[in-house]
């Protein structure tokens, strides 16, 4: 899809603004082919008119853009929805992405920026203002990592995972039996469970798969080897 054949409707409860965005794009040479000032009116238009891309404002009267962003993406998957908004807090941006927002612009863009970006919308690219793509990363490296906890607590009864916190800090089998008041014979039998459900072959495979999926800390200070019994 070329950047000259972009079918552009604007959403944005301030007249004015849309007034100067649509002078602006039509300078470029793209078509705007339709302004709504709220979200019903958007959701109409968007059915009417199958535009190519949404400009969508996120603060105007129920419903938000982002409530009208899910609606619009739920009934027309193929139309792009970019978000462009004073807003850089970063609950705006996540939800946006989640709603199915293809980018999320700040209104504070510098025209060249803005038009580069406009660019890359009829490249079929996602864009994003400068700073809030490295937001959304780390927001998706802190879901994953939400997930695999959520997967290592469904695998692991609550006592094997009360046992690999221990283990994990460099606990031995005769301290974790001491501190959790069972017999060693217990902390034996719930390692050989563990390590036959994690698919894994020794203590130090255990400590290093829940490092790295977050259900345990990093320990500050040194730790005693985890091969030690």
């Amino acid at each position: 899809m070329k950047t000259a054949a972009l079918r552009i409707v604007l959403v944005d409860d301030h007249a004015l603004f849309r007034a100067g965005l649509a002078s602006l794009l039509r300078a470029w040479g793209l078509q705007v082919i339709g302004q709504a000032a709220n979200g019903r009116e958007a959701i109409a238009l968007a059915g009417q008119l199958i535009p190519d891309v949404i400009f969508m404002d996120i603060n105007m009267p129920s419903p938000n853009g982002l409530e009208t962003t899910r609606a619009i993406k739920a009934a027309h998957p193929e139309i792009k929805v970019i978000v462009l908004t004073v807003s850089d807090d970063e609950q705006d941006l996540f939800e946006a992405i989640k709603s199915g927002a293809e980018g999320y612009l700040l209104k504070n863009l510098r025209e060249e920026e803005f038009a580069d970006l406009v660019g890359r919308i009829g490249r079929g690219e996602p864009v994003m203002s400068p700073g809030l793509a490295k937001r959304l990363l780390q927001e998706f490296a802190r879901l994953r990592q939400d997930q695999r906890r959520s997967e290592i607590e469904t695998v692991l009864t609550d006592r094997e995972r009360e046992i690999l916190e221990y283990v994990a800090r460099g606990a031995t089998n005769r301290e974790i039996a001491g501190s959790l008041f069972i017999s060693e014979n217990t902390v034996n039998y719930h390692m050989k469970n563990m390590l036959g459900k994690l698919h894994l072959r020794n203590r130090a495979q255990v400590v290093a798969w829940a490092m790295e999926r977050g259900f345990v800390a990093r320990p500050e200070g040194p730790v005693r080897s985890p091969g030690t019994q």
